[in-house]
């Protein structure tokens, strides 16, 4: 597709945020941990919305922010709070808190309830709450709300809310049926095919030249710093050791040899094992026919074949698995036959045997010296495996009772080493050709939710392989001081100037295209370098293909346009100013495509549901009546995005 298009998804995240957040509170234990921030300037009793004479409080604002920013992490790891909220995210957050909020009470108004026991069957069942047993735990549950800077009250009106939700909304937008003659509208628009032209008008285009002054830069830079925000960045204090590392004496004493021969006597005993072909046949008067037909000289397997039965072959086996695989008594008649003779038959639960022995095995007693190296061995392992166990149960116990990591190192004999800070995705911070080491992967997550010189330790390999680890330093996500990136400020502030330009450039062409000038001959006016311009001739199903949902803004917005108009779109980041000409809609016929139909009436029919329920919501909101905190809200987006 037209190549400039490429530009937008260069941006830190590209595509417009949707948020699959819903429950304040009840989702924040299947997300990452989040912090329960106290911001100056906005008390825990303000209020950031009123619904139907109900306080929404402030606070549960930053909470829910913070917890849907964990959730958008899952997909951009780097992503930092002020590009959050520049994308929309906390205006999402703030209309889903009032939607919820407006839910649970107009089901409240009209008498639905949801009771203290039913909210306590709830809590009963979320996993984050039950302790080492499975069972629900007081404590575990009472540290996880602290943890996220809850309280039990506020945690049980939103699991009310929640329960309220689903009286109201489930029935109603359960299992929605869109109409077939509404399915046939919709699919036509995929069978569209338009056709015009895509133009850009860069911002590089109109750059000034020259630089900007100090303060001219300064002031640009002031009112521009989200642009800049670098993410959070944490350096981390570690040391991997293991198995190979750890000092410990394993070797067994003699007396230890004995005593684990002695255990194991029957295991250095002389012992048999037979390997035995048969079949089973369901009477005794079979099997023994059979047999003597075997023991006069015919194979046993023609013998089974001909009576329509399969012989199969059976590993070598002691007596007791023998017996155990098929019936105490034909092992006892199998230990006793020679090898190369018929089996005596006997019954099993399926039927009776017929068998020949076709090897015996005899393995020869061993005696003490004869056993101790595969003793010695089998100990040694044992021996080693404990001790490592005490030895880390030992580090985790100091760790846990404050212990210096550099302290628990030197006692142990173990390195410590420090990595370059590091991104949540576990790359270093301006040195992406540096690799973290692979014991330090699957520790990340948690690294990024400690404290600074509170270390941890980790397993990485079961039993064989350990970290410990602590974060030396935060870099908290900010924006660095005008100095560190002046070249890009400088940068970023000549594009800021171009787009002004850029802008009035496309107002001209736009003028120009709609007066009847072609869009070629109107942007060769400008006489302006850097200026691209594409033809699109497409189909809406062809756009959805190469996209894979991906789709730039203009082609977005050529399929939404009326035939014959042109329209003007902004770029992102003052990337310049698309034109955007449609010439001709044409339409293939529906006739033949009935499937399409039936899977487009399958697709809406699921979109239709969140389409019901964003009515309900809105009605709701309309009757029980809404009045927001703008001045709390804007506060709470000012310290959320560091700007105070």
């Amino acid at each position: 597709m037209i190549s400039f298009f490429r530009r937008f998804f260069q941006s830190r995240i590209g595509l417009p945020i949707v948020l699959a957040f819903l429950a304040l509170m009840a989702l924040a234990f299947a997300a990452s941990d989040i912090t329960g921030n106290t911001f100056g300037g906005v008390s825990g009793g303000d209020r950031m919305a009123v619904v139907g004479g109900e306080a929404i409080p402030i606070a549960d604002l930053s909470v829910a922010a913070n917890t849907a920013l964990d959730q958008v992490r899952q997909q951009n790891a780097t992503l930092t709070m002020p590009e959050f909220i520049a994308e929309g995210g906390l205006d999402e957050v703030v209309d889903q808190l009032i939607d919820r909020f407006a839910v649970g009470e107009y089901g409240r108004k009209y008498g639905l309830r949801a009771g203290e026991n039913l909210v306590n069957s709830e809590i009963l069942k979320i996993p984050a709450f039950q302790g080492l047993t499975g069972a629900f735990d007081e404590q575990t549950y009472v540290a996880a709300l602290r943890s996220r800077g809850l309280t039990d009250a506020l945690f049980r009106r939103d699991l009310q809310d929640g329960l309220i939700e689903q009286q109201l909304l489930r029935s109603a937008v359960a299992a929605p049926q869109l109409p077939e003659k509404v399915a046939r509208q919709y699919a036509s628009l995929v069978l569209e095919k338009r056709k015009g032209e895509i133009a850009l008008i860069p911002s590089a285009a109109f750059a000034p030249t020259g630089n900007p002054s100090d303060a001219q830069l300064a002031a640009w830079y002031k009112d521009n710093r989200t642009q800049f925000i670098r993410p959070e960045r944490r350096t981390l204090r570690f040391a991997v050791f293991g198995s190979d590392t750890l000092k410990v004496n394993a070797t067994p004493t003699a007396a230890e040899i004995a005593e684990r021969y002695k255990r194991d006597a029957a295991k250095y005993a002389a012992s048999e094992k037979r390997v035995v072909t048969s079949f089973v046949v369901p009477t005794e008067d079979a099997a023994k026919a059979l047999a003597a037909r075997i023991s006069g000289g015919a194979s046993l397997e023609s013998v089974a074949r001909d009576a329509g039965f399969t012989a199969s072959t059976s590993e070598a086996r002691e007596r007791e698995a023998m017996s155990g695989a098929t019936s105490f008594a034909f092992a006892q008649n199998a230990f006793k036959a020679a090898q190369g003779a018929v089996v005596e038959p006997a019954q099993g639960t399926l039927g009776w045997y017929v068998a020949r022995v076709d090897k015996i095995e005899r393995i020869a007693a061993r005696n003490l010296a004869q056993a101790t190296p595969e003793i010695t061995t089998q100990l040694s392992q044992e021996k080693r495996v404990a001790a490592i166990a005490d030895l880390v149960a030992e580090i985790e116990g100091e760790i846990d009772g404050g212990t210096a990591l550099a302290e628990v190192a030197k006692t142990y004999g173990l390195k410590v080493e420090t990595t370059p800070a590091l991104l949540a995705n576990g790359q270093a911070f301006g040195q992406p050709q540096v690799q973290i080491v692979p014991q330090l992967v699957p520790v990340l997550q948690t690294a990024f939710q400690m404290e600074e010189s509170e270390p941890q330790l980790a397993q990485v390999i079961e039993g064989e392989e350990f970290v410990i680890f602590e974060v030396a330093r935060v870099d908290e996500a900010s924006a660095p001081p005008l100095a560190e990136v002046r070249e890009g400020v400088i940068a970023a502030w000549k594009r800021a100037q171009g787009a002004i330009q850029a802008k009035q450039a496309a107002d001209r062409i736009l003028a120009k295209v709609r007066s009847g000038t072609p869009l070629a001959a109107a942007l060769a006016a400008e006489n302006k370098p850097g200026f691209e311009r594409e033809p699109i001739d497409l189909e809406r199903r062809q756009l959805l293909a190469q996209q894979q949902g991906r789709i730039a803004p203009p082609l977005v917005l050529m399929f939404s346009m009326a035939e014959g108009t042109v329209k003007s779109l902004e770029g992102p980041r003052d990337l310049g100013w698309y034109i955007v000409n449609l010439e001709d809609i044409s339409t293939l016929p529906l006739d033949k495509e009935g499937a399409l139909v039936a899977q487009t009436r399958q697709q809406l029919g699921q979109a239709l549901s969140e389409e019901y329920r964003r009515q309900a919501t809105a009605a709701m909101r309309k009757e029980l009546g809404v009045t927001r905190n703008d001045a709390a809200i804007a506060a709470v987006r000012k310290q959320l995005a560091g700007e105070q």
